[in-house]
Formats: C-alpha cells, sequence, structure tokens
C-alpha cells in the first residue's frame, strides 16, 4: 500500500499529514456546535470516566470530533475505520499526533489490513463499542468472543448495521445492548436525507465531473437516503427514476413526482445508478448487460455488496482505471460501463462525506447515547435499543438555537386539552 506507520498503537498513513488535518477537523467543528455544547459539559461531568471505547467509523474530521468529546468524557478511545475507502488520512494522523488517540485506517487499505485494523481496536478490550456496520460487533462475536463479558453496550449508526443487529438479537445471539442512532429522527430524517443526498451528488460529480442536467438517474431504494439523492438529483435537472420493492415507499416516490420502475426496466434507460439500499445485489448481471453504453454505477449504501462486482469482473474483457474512483469496464458485447469508487460509498470515496453541520446532530447522538448506556449499565436487556426520545428531541432543541431559530411552547391551557378527553367540539 505503500503506507508510512505511524509510532505504536497507531496505523496510519503519514504522521506528517497531521497539520492539514487539523486544520479540517478545526473547520469541521465550528460546524459542529450541539456537539461542541456536549464536549463541554462532558469536560465537566466526565461522565465516561473509567470506560474504553472501540469505535469502528468512517475518519473524517467529523468523526474526530466525536472522539474528542468522548476523550474529553473522561473514556479512553481507539478508532478504527468502517471502510477502507472512507478514511481521510489527514484528520487519522493528526488525531494521533494532535489529539492523542489511537487510530488504525489508512486510507485505500486491502481487506485483510482492515480487518486487522479491527482487532487491533479490539485490544483495547472495550467496554463501550460505536459501529459504522456492525463489522466490529460481529467480529466480538466471532473471534473475541473473550471480551464480551466486559461490555456493557454500544452504538450502532448505519441503517445496514441496525439489520445485523436486529437479526443477531432474533437468533438470541446478541450478547450486549446497543443503541440504534439510525433509528433517532434527529439521525435519519437529517443525516440521510440530506447528508447523504448531498453528498452522494458531490461525490459522483467529483468523480465523474458529468453534467446531470438531462440525464436519466436512476435511484435504487426510497428510505431516508434515497429521498435524499432523488430530490439533489432533480434539483440538478436530472430526470429521476427510483426502483423500490415496498410498495408503500414506491407510492411515495410516484407521489413525490419520480418515476418508478423495476430494476430490469430501469437498467435500459439510466445514464447514472446509485443503490441506497442496504441489500445485496441490487444491480445484477441482468441489468448491467442491457445499460447504455458507458453508463455509470455507483453505491451509497454501506457496503459494496449491493452492486454484484464479481459477475462485472468475470463478464469484462478489459478494464482501466480512466479517473480517479472511475473503473471502466468493456462487457462481452462490447459496451463499456463505469464503476465508482470500487462500488463503495461514492461519498466518502469521491468526497468528503456529509457536511459537518448534519453530521453534528448525528454524533450528538452518538455522544449522548454513550453516556445513556453507562448510566443504565446492567438494567438494559441484550437487545437493539431505539434512542431515548428525550435525547433525540434535546439535540434538536440544540440545534434549532444555535441556528438562531427558536420553537414555540404549549401553554398550560394547550397542555391540558392535549391530556384530556373531555372537551371537543
Amino acid at each position: 500500500m505503500g503506507a508510512t506507520r505511524s509510532d505504536a498503537g497507531s496505523d496510519v498513513k503519514d504522521r506528517g499529514l497531521a497539520g492539514h488535518g487539523k486544520l479540517r477537523i478545526e473547520w469541521a467543528d465550528r460546524n459542529m456546535p450541539v456537539l461542541r455544547q456536549i464536549r463541554s459539559r462532558f469536560a465537566v461531568e466526565r461522565p465516561l470516566a473509567g470506560h474504553r471505547v472501540a469505535a469502528c467509523l468512517h475518519v473524517t474530521s467529523e468523526t474526530a470530533n466525536l472522539m474528542r468529546t468522548l476523550k474529553e468524557g473522561g473514556a479512553q478511545v481507539v478508532l478504527c475505520a468502517s471502510n477502507p475507502l472512507s478514511t481521510q488520512d489527514d484528520v487519522a494522523a493528526s488525531l494521533v499526533v494532535d489529539y492523542d488517540i489511537p487510530v488504525y485506517a489508512i486510507k485505500g487499505e486491502d481487506n485483510d489490513t482492515y480487518y486487522k485494523h479491527i482487532i487491533a481496536a479490539l485490544a483495547v478490550a472495550p467496554t463501550l463499542t460505536m459501529d459504522d456496520g456492525a463489522d466490529t460487533v460481529s467480529i466480538l462475536h466471532s473471534d473475541r468472543k473473550d471480551l464480551l463479558p466486559g461490555i456493557i453496550g454500544g452504538t450502532e449508526e448505519t441503517t445496514t448495521g441496525v439489520i445485523r443487529l436486529r437479526s443477531m438479537a432474533a437468533d438470541g445471539v446478541l450478547a450486549y445492548p446497543i443503541i440504534s442512532v439510525n433509528d433517532a429522527l434527529t439521525k435519519h430524517m437529517f443525516d440521510n436525507r440530506y447528508g447523504t443526498g448531498q453528498s452522494t451528488i458531490d461525490g459522483i460529480i467529483r468523480a465523474t465531473n458529468v453534467l446531470l442536467a438531462g440525464l436519466n438517474f436512476v435511484v435504487a431504494g426510497y428510505g431516508w437516503c434515497g429521498r435524499g439523492v432523488a430530490q439533489r438529483a432533480r434539483g440538478l435537472g436530472a430526470h429521476v427514476i427510483v426502483t423500490e420493492v415496498d410498495p408503500l415507499r414506491g407510492l411515495e416516490a410516484v407521489m413525490d413526482g419520480f418515476t418508478l420502475l423495476p430494476m430490469a426496466k430501469a437498467a435500459p434507460l439510466g445514464d447514472v445508478f446509485v443503490t441506497v439500499t442496504g441489500n445485496k445485489h441490487v444491480i445484477r448481471g441482468e441489468h448491467v448487460e442491457v445499460m447504455r453504453d458507458g453508463a455509470m454505477i455507483s453505491n451509497s449504501g454501506h457496503f459494496n455488496v449491493e452492486i454484484d462486482i464479481p459477475w462485472i469482473e468475470a463478464n469484462s474483457t478489459a478494464k482501466r482505471t480512466v479517473r480517479d474512483f472511475v473503473e471502466e469496464y468493456t462487457l462481452r458485447n462490447k459496451k463499456k460501463v463505469h464503476l465508482l469508487g470500487e462500488g463503495r460509498l461514492i461519498n466518502l470515496a469521491a468526497a468528503e462525506g456529509h457536511p459537518a453541520a448534519v453530521m453534528d446532530m448525528s454524533f450528538a447522538n452518538q455522544a449522548l447515547s454513550a453516556e445513556h448506556m453507562v448510566r443504565h449499565a446492567g438494567s438494559l436487556q441484550k437487545r437493539v435499543y431505539p434512542v431515548p426520545e428525550d435525547i433525540d428531541r434535546e439535540i434538536a432543541r440544540l440545534k434549532i438555537a444555535s441556528m438562531g431559530f427558536e420553537a414555540d411552547t404549549l401553554t398550560a391551557e394547550q397542555r391540558k386539552y392535549l391530556s384530556s378527553w373531555t372537551e371537543g367540539t
């Protein structure tokens, strides 16, 4: 990989990048006022003192400010990457050099290194875990079961990870309670819709420099992420086609003004494809071979399995890298298709991920959920919990205030009316 190793206890690309990384961390922090307030309180109260956090997240400038917050709260923190292409190497270096937080992450690391880094982070013997895709939880439940008795709880950030964890809980194998940060309203309504919407388009444009206006843009999945991507693509003039297996979400896409088609019918029409489903092989061989010559295929779901990349590899006669994060495949039928960012999260592979202003709420949820786990250690069952409603609402209140706005409040009369059944017309 050509990487330069850092000091013992970390594995980053180049410590010399730390200065630039620190500037990026500080810039992101300016746009994360809610997390800053939590960090100030944590520094005084130290609610995480004595706890060890193994965090497997995208190593970005926004994540760096979450790590700083956890450390200010008294925790011993170790960070590793939750995706081989999402690491910002200068940020990783700054966390090690400037903030004395061990990091195991190198952008472009191979699969073996990726898992070695997770195992290295787990050497801290965590009492709390923080996941973006549940890979840490999976390894703990398979290769490092010896560490499970010491863990009081964890958090999960993604739709994909929550699906895995709920399956584990249903099978009775989940060994400790986990809070689904992804299900917080202040996470998925904003991070998924506005963050993924903007950053996915950003990644596609940075990778390809394509003009979206006038193109057929296919969005696979119409959850909160799909909604955001579809809205932003339409805003840039693209003709948006949505594919969806849930009839309710499909109906919503139609009512929102988009064309709804199955992928088999959308494939021959699309110029640009984005998968955001959390499922496997949403774009398959039978779809790829009928695509237009020059079609661009990307993914903004957590894992690259949404696209059947092995089929593309096996059914191509030639492959070359034509731009950074753009691989051109010549199929057996002579058509060319372009895979962006190796099919990994295009918003992080080719761009910088979500803007700090939206990650402010997501990471506020992470920090306060970790505090909640510590406060309620031993009283929670081994299942997936939602973020407590009071945390969700407090984050929304703080965010509104930081933006210079103010929500209304109920009068005593209104509170009484809403809690009563005796008044009617």
